[in-house]
């Protein structure tokens, strides 16, 4: 039985010491050398901080590169937790995850004592470049092998490996704390389901404090395969991108449905095509069929995976492989339960088992997250007892997101649950109005939020030029007119959140009338 994802690397290290296990645009690492840097890290922070006792943040500045990575296993190895920090963030922000996270150690950049100034934080910065430089060879003396077996020896599944924070209402950030175990659990039934091996060279996409790039980062060290790190701008720059991806022979990706728009959006596969690609996956947002379309019209033979879950699931709890033709209209199921996860619709403290009947997506199982990092208070509105069940224990996790079931009984997604409004005596799911409009060829994204005060539906469009008429004349034969948005914005270039999803709480916060309730 595995407990720790650390056995997941020195599996692969033990069978393929010398192959790539990561690459970014500077440089690259076996496995080997991986495995000996990281083991080095793991017995400096323990030196720092054995005190302190084991199972501990360490916050981590990151950047899109193997040092981080490294970082990462490094902090596991010492038996604390990980949590990556974009340094580009506000140093508001930062503060307020410092302030929850009270790390023992920062690893970071000698450049980053100026933001941890302002906190009177930097006596906690350990250099993560100069520790890895001091180890030369990387040779550990007898007393910190000791060390680091002794922490091996009592580590457990339900120790953290991460925390990822996540937005808040209150305005201060929520991290999101998940163990090995439900890590594991997420990784073997990747491999199981999606057949994932030593052959597979991953293009990793997401920012390693996105949970997407969970994913890439255990399914490459679980299955001996070479993740390669994309640099950034290669995503303004389509063309570049594919042409990297084929230089690197990328045959998997696990991206942001907002990237695979950006190639839809520039019509990218008029030039070259991903000649190497076998599998493409992609969650955040909802993958309209206008957008998967192009890709299934140039890339006929490629797996298609809509994966759908919260960050506090882990990752992922449902999956739907595409195998049907979809019109652009019609929304793409989210499918079907992974192995060992159970999801459930209820409406209240109900069960919802009818086809067509909408319910609040619920879900228990090994894929919860062990709550939000030092807030009690959160986690128990969050991660509360199952409704269904009276006679013992048992923690589910409400999503606030509204699905429902199909004929073929596969899970749709409609809406958030705050999306679904009441106008104009109508019960609406702005979901299925959003829909309706990303399936017009003359609009490259659209998204929808109700104006509460004002009774209003507002539509943002991003378009080549403004064109409100032409879109709801599109509108009036898809939808009826209680369903239509009463005032249209145009956008050039739709603002984008740090995890590349269009930017609702922007939106709302600049064009929303202040709530009535306020």
């Amino acid at each position: 039985m595995q407990r720790n994802i650390l056995e997941y690397l020195e599996e692969s290290g033990a069978n393929f010491p010398d192959k790539v296990v990561f690459a970014d645009d500077r440089s690259s690492i076996t496995y080997g050398e991986l495995i000996r840097q990281a083991r080095f890290l793991g017995a400096c922070l323990l030196e720092r901080r054995e005190a302190e006792g084991g199972c501990a943040p360490v916050a981590i500045f990151i950047d899109r590169s193997i040092a981080s990575l490294t970082g990462f296993f490094g902090v596991v190895y010492s038996g604390d937790f990980y949590v990556p920090i974009d340094r580009q963030m506000p140093a508001a922000r930062i503060e307020l995850i410092l302030h929850t996270l009270n790390p023992a150690v920062i690893l970071g950049e000698e450049k980053d004592k100026r933001i941890l100034a302002q906190m009177d934080m930097e006596d906690k910065l350990a250099v993560l470049a100069e520790i890895l430089a001091s180890g030369k060879d990387f040779n550990l003396s007898e007393e910190q092998e000791k060390a680091l077996d002794r922490v091996r020896r009592t580590a457990l599944d339900t120790d953290p490996l991460y925390a990822i924070f996540t937005s808040g209402s209150t305005g201060v950030p929520k991290g999101v704390l998940v163990s090995h175990r439900s890590v594991i659990d997420l990784i073997d039934n990747f491999k199981e389901e999606f057949a994932f091996s030593e052959d597979c060279i991953f293009g990793n996409q997401a920012p390693f404090d996105f949970d997407v790039s969970v994913k890439d980062i255990y399914s490459t060290i679980k299955n001996g395969a070479t993740m390669y790190v994309i640099p950034k701008v290669m995503f303004s720059f389509p063309a570049k991108l594919i042409t990297f991806m084929n230089e690197k022979r990328i045959n998997t990706i696990i991206w942001a449905v907002s990237a695979l728009r950006i190639i839809e959006n520039l019509n990218a596969f008029t030039g070259e095509l991903p000649e190497y690609l076998k599998t493409a996956m992609f969650s955040g947002e909802v993958m309209h069929n206008k957008v998967l379309n192009y890709w299934r019209r140039y890339l006929p033979d490629v797996q298609y995976v809509n994966l759908y879950g919260p960050t506090e699931i882990t990752c992922n709890c449902t999956y739907y492989k595409v195998k049907r033709p979809f019109a652009d209209e019609e929304t793409l199921p989210i499918g079907i339960p992974f192995k060992n996860s159970g999801v459930f619709l209820l409406d209240g403290d109900k069960p919802v088992k009818e086809k067509h009947t909408a319910g609040e997506i619920c879900v228990r199982g090994t894929s919860l997250a062990l709550g939000y990092y030092n807030n009690e208070e959160k986690t128990a509105e969050s991660f509360c007892q199952n409704p269904l069940n009276h006679v013992y224990p048992e923690r589910i996790y409400r999503t606030g997101d509204i699905g429902k079931y199909n004929d073929e009984g596969e899970l749709i997604f409609l809406s958030r649950k705050d999306d679904q409004i009441k106008h104009m005596g109508h019960r609406i799911e702005l979901g299925e109005v959003e829909a309706a409009a990303n399936s017009l060829d003359v609009l490259s994204a659209a998204v929808c939020i109700y104006d509460k005060a004002e009774g209003k539906i507002l539509m943002f469009y991003q378009a080549d030029a403004p064109c409100d008429k032409e879109v709801l004349k599109a509108l009036g034969k898809k939808l009826p007119k209680y369903m239509f948005p009463n005032k249209l914005y145009y956008f050039e270039k739709l603002p984008m959140n740090k995890n590349n999803k269009i930017d609702r709480t922007y939106l709302r916060e600049n064009y929303v009338t202040v709530r009535c309730d306020q």
